[in-house]
């Protein structure tokens, strides 16, 4: 007996890194997991896979998060794992990339939160995890103003969510990864011109002498996703950059 036998959880950004880690761990722990995005090709490759449904989700859109929930019913585990991340000052920062950084970093969080939560909170019983960062009211990161501003604001959303409903069984908590190997990393490694040197700055910034990965991650996932007694925490999972 898998730890989330009989249970469902339900994973956004499912399709690669993060979260496709999270999806492969939940499910080999017996959880009935709902894995969304909105790259259907990339989704393809999670089908077959035992305990796995696929499925497309916009989280941008209102309608398509409240359809979702209205078809999916009840679920015990939401993890909130979309985000983007955009470089930049803040005078580096058009207004487009802020409306639509905090648009997927946080309300997106809000639409799929406020769409599953009434019905955690008739059971009961449930857990929200939401993908914060270390680059946030954790730790300022140089360059990551609109992306360290969003994330600071999921930390806050966490904690409020945790303390409104902690005495009616529901639990929220956040997870501040550090650099986490990933497709959204390789992009932005690609995108500096000089690959291996801008890979080499960011394990030179990771104590432990490299960079996370996603399956590290999907184990603090796994935490949190059976914590009965942890609530309203941002734990980070940085190599021990914010020693």
């Amino acid at each position: 007996m898998g730890r989330l036998e009989g249970k469902t959880a339900l994973i956004t950004a499912a399709a690669q890194g993060i979260g496709r880690a999270s999806v492969e761990r939940l499910a080999q722990e017996g959880a009935r997991v709902i894995a969304t995005d909105i790259n259907t090709a990339a989704l393809a490759e999670l089908e077959g896979i035992v305990n796995v449904t696929t499925r497309k989700l916009d989280v941008l859109s209102a309608q398509d998060v409240a359809a979702a929930a209205s078809e999916i019913g009840r679920i015990d585990i939401l993890f909130n794992c979309a985000g983007v991340v955009h470089g930049g000052t803040i005078l580096e920062c058009p207004d487009a990339d802020i409306e639509f950084a905090y648009d997927l970093n946080v309300k997106a969080m809000i639409r799929t939160i406020k769409a599953f939560l009434p019905a955690m909170l008739e059971h009961g019983d449930g857990t929200i995890i939401n993908m914060s960062s270390v680059a946030s009211s954790v730790k300022g990161v140089p360059n990551r103003f609109i992306y360290g501003t969003t994330k600071a604001a999921v930390i806050g959303m966490t904690k409020a969510i945790a303390a409104d409903y902690v005495a009616q069984g529901i639990r929220c908590n956040a997870i501040c990864p550090g650099t986490v190997d990933s497709p959204s990393l390789q992009e932005r490694l690609r995108a500096q011109g000089d690959y291996e040197q801008a890979r080499a700055a960011f394990v030179a910034r990771q104590p432990i002498g490299r960079i996370g990965t996603p399956e590290e991650i999907a184990e603090l996932v796994l935490y949190l996703a059976t914590a009965t007694y942890t609530t309203g925490q941002a734990l980070n999972i940085d190599g021990g950059w914010t020693i």
